[in-house]
C-alpha cells in the first residue's frame, strides 16, 4: 500500500484523466458531423447525454463512497470510462455517440464527489497542519484542468492523427485500465468494515449548518458549469460558422484556454481570502461575458476567445470557492453526500442551458442564442458571488474550516 501523499497524487491524476476524456470529443464533433451528416443541434443533444449521465450518476451513486469507500468507487469510475471508450470505438454513429457520452457522464458523476472527498481526506492525513483549501484547490484544478486538457488532446488527434475518431479512445482506454490497477494500491480513507446502510438515492437536502450558504455555492457552481458548457458543446460551431475557422486544433485550443484559465486561477489565488476571490470572480465574469458577446457581434475572434479566458478564470475561482464552502459546511461522514449534491446541481448547469440552446438554434441565430445565454449566466454568477461573499462577511465558515 502506498503512502497517503503518493495516494493523493495518484487520485488527482486519475481524476484529471477521467475529466480530460469528458472533453476530448469537443473538437471531434465537426468530424463526426461530416462522417454521419447530422445538423448542429444534434451536437447539443449528444453533449446533453453526457450531462444527463453525470446528473443521474450523482443522484443514484455519487454519495455512496461515504460507506462503500473512496478507492473502490474511484476504480469503478475508471472502468466505466473504459466502457465508454469501447462504445466510442465500436459504435460511432449518432445513437452510439449518445450512449457513449451518457456512459462517460456516469463515470464522471461517480468520480466527482468520491475523488474530491478522497483528496481532502488523504491530504489531511498526510499533512494534518495544512489548510484544507490546498486539497480543495487541487481537486478543483484536477477537475477543471482535466476538462481543459481534453479538447487540446482531441484537437491534436483531429489535426494530426491518422484515425482521430478511434485513436484517442484507444489511448484513453489503455490509460483507464492502467489507472484502475494502480488505484487498488491507494489508501482507503473510509471505514468499510461496517455493514453498509440501506441504499437510497442521493438525499436532496442542504447541510443543516447553513442552507443559504450552500444554496449560493450551488448556484455559483451551476452558473460556472453553464459557461463551460457553452465552450465544450458549441465553441467549434461558433468558430466555424461565425468566425469561419476550420482548424480543429484551434477548436481544442480555445476550449483548453478557457478551462486552463479556470484551473490556473484556482491555483494562483489559493492563499487569497475568499471574499477577495469572489470579488475577482465577479469582475472576471462581467468583463469576460461582455467581451464574449461583443466578440460575437462585431465579430472579433480575439475578443471572443479573450472574453472566454477571462470569464473562465472567474468560473474557476467561483467553482473552487463553492467546493470549499460545501466541504466546510458538511460533517466528515456526510462530506461525500454534500459534495455529490453540489456536483449534482453544478452539472445541472450543463444540462438545461445546453438543451435549451439546442432547441433554440433551428429558430434563432447563433449570435442571439449566445447573447441570451451570456446574460443569464452573468445574472446568476453575480448574484451567487455576492451571496457567498455576504455569508463570508457575516462570519460564516471560512473555506479552511476543519470538519469531521
Amino acid at each position: 500500500m502506498m503512502s497517503d501523499l503518493a495516494g493523493f497524487r495518484v487520485a488527482a491524476a486519475a481524476f484529471t484523466t477521467v475529466t480530460a476524456y469528458a472533453t476530448v470529443p469537443t473538437p471531434l464533433y465537426p468530424l463526426y458531423q461530416a462522417a454521419d451528416d447530422f445538423p448542429v443541434p444534434v451536437v447539443t443533444f449528444i453533449f446533453t447525454a453526457f450531462a444527463v449521465g453525470v446528473v443521474c450518476s450523482l443522484f443514484l451513486i455519487g454519495h455512496i463512497s461515504d460507506w462503500a469507500g473512496r478507492r473502490r468507487m474511484s476504480a469503478i469510475a475508471l472502468l466505466v470510462s473504459a466502457l465508454a471508450a469501447i462504445i466510442f470505438i465500436a459504435w460511432n454513429s449518432v445513437p452510439g455517440l449518445i450512449v457513449a457520452r451518457f456512459v462517460d457522464g456516469v463515470s464522471v458523476g461517480i468520480l466527482s464527489a468520491a475523488a474530491t472527498a478522497h483528496l481532502a481526506e488523504l491530504r489531511q492525513r498526510a499533512r494534518p497542519a495544512e489548510t484544507p483549501v490546498i486539497a480543495a484547490s487541487v481537486a478543483g484544478a484536477a477537475n477543471l484542468g482535466g476538462l481543459a486538457l481534453g479538447p487540446l488532446v482531441g484537437g491534436l488527434f483531429a489535426e494530426f492523427a491518422p484515425d482521430p475518431l478511434e485513436l484517442p479512445h484507444i489511448v484513453f482506454l489503455a490509460l483507464f485500465v492502467a489507472a484502475a490497477l494502480v488505484m487498488r494500491h491507494v489508501p482507503e480513507t473510509v471505514d468499510t468494515s461496517q455493514a453498509p446502510p440501506r441504499y437510497r438515492p442521493q438525499r436532496l437536502a442542504f447541510p443543516p449548518l447553513s442552507r443559504a450558504a450552500f444554496a449560493a455555492a450551488s448556484i455559483g457552481a451551476a452558473a460556472s458549469f453553464a459557461l463551460f458548457a457553452l465552450f465544450t458543446s458549441l465553441a467549434p460551431t461558433f468558430l466555424h460558422v461565425t468566425f469561419h475557422v476550420s482548424d480543429h486544433l484551434l477548436d481544442g485550443a480555445t476550449v483548453f484556454a478557457v478551462f486552463g484559465a479556470a484551473a490556473i486561477a484556482q491555483l494562483l489565488l489559493v492563499r487569497v481570502a475568499q471574499r477577495a476571490q469572489l470579488l475577482i470572480a465577479i469582475g472576471c465574469f462581467v468583463v469576460g461575458l461582455v467581451s464574449i458577446a461583443a466578440g460575437a457581434l462585431i465579430p472579433a475572434l480575439a475578443l471572443f476567445i479573450g472574453g472566454g479566458i477571462v470569464a473562465g478564470s472567474g468560473a474557476g475561482i467561483m467553482f473552487r470557492s463553492a467546493i470549499a464552502t460545501a466541504s466546510g459546511l458538511a460533517s466528515g461522514d456526510r462530506r461525500g453526500e454534500a459534495l455529490a449534491l453540489l456536483f449534482l446541481i453544478a452539472y445541472g448547469g450543463l444540462v438545461a442551458p445546453v438543451l435549451l440552446v439546442g432547441l433554440s438554434l433551428p429558430f434563432v441565430s447563433e449570435t442571439t442564442v449566445l447573447l441570451v445565454f451570456s446574460a443569464a449566466v452573468l445574472v446568476a454568477t453575480v448574484g451567487a458571488g455576492l451571496a457567498m461573499r455576504r455569508h463570508a462577511l457575516q462570519g460564516g465558515p471560512p473555506p479552511d474550516r476543519r470538519t469531521g
